[in-house]
C-alpha cells in the first residue's frame, strides 16, 4: 500500500518514537534498580523488574505476530501503545515490588507489540527494495537506547525520582500515538483462522518461561534442583510445542516456512546476533574494570564504541541495500568481521591501552550492525504478505531467546570461573572493582590474569558462533530485493529477482 511522502515521514517518525520508547524502557531502568529496590524494600526481588519485562516481551512475540496477521497490524500497534502508556503510569505509582513487577510484565507484553508491529507495518507499506532503509532507521532506536538509557535513567532518578523513569514515557508516547492515528494506514486484515493455535501458544509460553527461569537459576548454586526441574519442564513443553506446530492448521510459528532457504538462513543469522554480541555486551564493563584496572565510568567506553559501530553500519547498509537491491554481501562481510574481532579479543594481552579493545569491539559492532535490521527485511521479503507478522515475530524471537539464554550462561561461567581460580584467602563475594583497585599491585595482577583467563574462552566461543554465521550468510540465495510488493499467496514466495 503506497503512501505519500509526507505521510510516510509521519509514519516513520511515529514508529521510530515508539520503538525508541520500547528499547529505552529496557535500558533506562538499569541505573535506577538499586534506588527502586531500596525504596520499596525488596532487594532480593530487584532482578525481576528487568526479568519480568524481558520475559513477557519474549513470550508474547509469536502470539502478537499472529494477531497482527489476523486483526491487522494497525489495531495491534495502537492497542499496544495505549497499554504501554497505561502500564508506564502504573509503574510510576507502584508502592510495593509486586505492583511494580506486575506493571513491568504488562509493559513488556505491550513493548513486544510495538517492536513487532513497527516492523510489520513498514513491510506492508514499502516494497522489498525500499524496506531496508526504513527498517534500519527504526532499528537505530535500539543502539541509541543503549547509549543514552543508563545515563538518562541515572539523571532522572537523581533529580526527579525513580517514578519519572517510567512517567517520562507518557508525553513522548502521546505524541507518537497522535502521529500513529494520522499516519498508520488501515491495512488489509488477514484471513480469520478457523482454529487459533491456543495449544501451541500455551506450550510455547510454558517452555520459554521455564527455560529462562532455568538458565537464570543455574547461576545460583543454591537453586540447582530448581534449575534442573525448570529446564526439564522446558524441554518437555518445547517438544510438545514443536509437535503441536507441525499438526496445527494455523500455527503461531509457521515451521513449514523454514523449508525456504532465505528464511532458514536469515533466522539463523538473527539468532547469532543475540548469542554472539548482545549476550556479552553487559559483561564488558566488568571485564575491563578488573582486567584493565580502570574505573567504572571509563569501562563504559568499550560498549559505547561497540554500539556506535553497530549504529553506523546499520544505517549505512540499510541505505546501500535499498539503493542497489543487493543484500547477500552484507551478512557475509558482517559475520566475518564479528568472528575476526572476537578472536582478536580472545588473544589481546591484558593491559593494552583502552583504545585498542575499543577499536576491536567497534569493529565487531560494525559487523553486527551491517545485517542486524537488513536480515529482517530479507526474511520478510521471502514470506507471503499475509504471514508478515508471524515471520517477523519468529526472526525477533530467536534473537531474544538466544540473547537471554547466552547471557545467563556467560554470567554463570564468569561467576563460577572466577571463584574457582581465586587463590585461598580471596572471597569472590567481596571482589568489587573498588576493592581490587585498592589492593597491592601483585593482587591486581592476579585478578587481572584470572579475568583474562575466564573471558578468553568466552570470546573464542562467541567468535565460533559468528563463524557459523558465515556459513548461514553464504547459504543465503543470490538475488536482489524486488521493486514490487510481495505476493499475498498463502505459500512461501521468493520476491528476490536474479
Amino acid at each position: 500500500m503506497p503512501l505519500s511522502t509526507l505521510r510516510l515521514r509521519f509514519l516513520v517518525a511515529s514508529l521510530l518514537s515508539v520503538s525508541f520508547l520500547g528499547a529505552l524502557d529496557h535500558t533506562v531502568v538499569s541505573t535506577s534498580l538499586a534506588t527502586i529496590a531500596g525504596e520499596l524494600g525488596a532487594l532480593e526481588l530487584m532482578s525481576w523488574v528487568v526479568v519480568g519485562y524481558t520475559l513477557a516481551s519474549t513470550v508474547l512475540l509469536p502470539v502478537l505476530g499472529k494477531l497482527g496477521d489476523v486483526l491487522g497490524p494497525r489495531r495491534v500497534f495502537l492497542a499496544s501503545l495505549v497499554i504501554f502508556l497505561l502500564a508506564s503510569l502504573a509503574c510510576g505509582f507502584a508502592d510495593d515490588i509486586t505492583w511494580l513487577v506486575a506493571s513491568r510484565v504488562i509493559q513488556g507484553m505491550s513493548s513486544a507489540g510495538l517492536q513487532l508491529m513497527s516492523q510489520t507495518i513498514v513491510a506492508n507499506v514499502t516494497t522489498p527494495r525500499e524496506r531496508p532503509r526504513y527498517l534500519a532507521a527504526i532499528g537505530a532506536a535500539f543502539p541509541i537506547a543503549i547509549l543514552v538509557g543508563p545515563v538518562l535513567g541515572g539523571a532522572i532518578t537523581d533529580y526527579w525520582g525513580w517514578s519519572w523513569v517510567f512517567w517520562i514515557n507518557i508525553p513522548v508516547g502521546v505524541v507518537a500515538l497522535v502521529l500513529a492515528f494520522i499516519a498508520v494506514p488501515r491495512l488489509e486484515r488477514g484471513q480469520i483462522p478457523r482454529h487459533y493455535d491456543v495449544a501451541g501458544a500455551c506450550a510455547f509460553t510454558l517452555g520459554l518461561v521455564f527455560l529462562v527461569l532455568g538458565v537464570t537459576w543455574t547461576a545460583e548454586r543454591s537453586l540447582g534442583v530448581q534449575a534442573i526441574s525448570a529446564l526439564a519442564v522446558s524441554v518437555v513443553a518445547l517438544m510438545a510445542f514443536f509437535i503441536i506446530e507441525r499438526r496445527a492448521p494455523e500455527p503461531i510459528v509457521p515451521l513449514r516456512f523454514f523449508a525456504n532457504r532465505t528464511i532458514a538462513a536469515g533466522t539463523a543469522l538473527s539468532a547469532i546476533i543475540g548469542v554472539g554480541l548482545f549476550s556479552i555486551t553487559a559483561y564488558l564493563p566488568t571485564y575491563f574494570q578488573m582486567a584493565y584496572r580502570i574505573s567504572v565510568t571509563v569501562s563504559g567506553l568499550v560498549p559505547i564504541a561497540t554500539v556506535l559501530g553497530m549504529l553506523v553500519s546499520n544505517l549505512l547498509t540499510g541505505w546501500l541495500a535499498s539503493r542497489t537491491g543487493r543484500y547477500r554481501i552484507f551478512p557475509i562481510i558482517g559475520t566475518c568481521m564479528g568472528a575476526a574481532g572476537l578472536f582478536v579479543m580472545a588473544w589481546l594481552p591484558i593491559g593494552l591501552p583502552l583504545w585498542v579493545p575499543m577499536i576491536v569491539m567497534g569493529f565487531v559492532g560494525m559487523g553486527t550492525g551491517s545485517f542486524m535490521s537488513l536480515i529482517v527485511a530479507v526474511v520478510q521479503s521471502a514470506a507471503p504478505a499475509n504471514q508478515t507478522g508471524s515471520i517477523t515475530a519468529t526472526v525477533n524471537l530467536v534473537r531474544q531467546v538466544g540473547s537471554t539464554v547466552a547471557t545467563a550462561i556467560i554470567g554463570g561461567t564468569i561467576g563460577s570461573g572466577v571463584a574457582a581460580l581465586l587463590p585461598a584467602g580471596m572471597d569472590a563475594a567481596n571482589l568489587t572493582p573498588h576493592a581490587v583497585h585498592q589492593a597491592p599491585p601483585e593482587t591486581q595482577d592476579v585478578v587481572a590474569g584470572i579475568y583474562g583467563a575466564v573471558f578468553s574462552p568466552i570470546f573464542i566461543a562467541l567468535a565460533v558462533t559468528y563463524a557459523i554465521g558465515i556459513i548461514a550468510a553464504v547459504l543465503l540465495p543470490q538475488g536482489r530485493l524486488a521493486d514490487e510488493p510481495q505476493s499475498t499467496r498463502p505459500e512461501v514466495s521468493e520476491t528476490l529477482s536474479a
